[in-house]
């Protein structure tokens, strides 16, 4: 037999964890080779000179130095314009 009295279930309490997304170094900040720059899904922001892009978008520095945010028009193969924001490490 169970202890506790018929109760009801409830449905709070399953809420998953917080991602920490966003940016973790700001324009001008030093950054040392394998620092994290940004956290992202999708790609918001794309790697430029110094920087790479790991297998969940992350944006990370590959050399030290400053941090540079950069925002380009940038023309697709199929001729569409997309304003980008590129992440360069100077």
């Amino acid at each position: 037999m169970a202890h506790t009295k018929a109760v009801g279930t409830t449905k709070l309490g399953r809420d998953s964890q917080p991602k920490y997304l966003g940016l973790k170094l700001s324009g001008g900040q030093s950054a040392k080779a394998g620092d994290i720059i940004v956290r992202q899904r999708g790609t918001k922001f794309i790697a430029g000179s110094g920087a790479k892009i790991g297998k969940d978008d992350t944006v990370y520095a590959v050399k030290s130095g400053k941090v540079q945010f950069i925002t380009k028009k940038l023309v697709k193969y199929d001729g569409n314009r997309r304003l980008v924001k590129i992440v360069n490490v100077v």
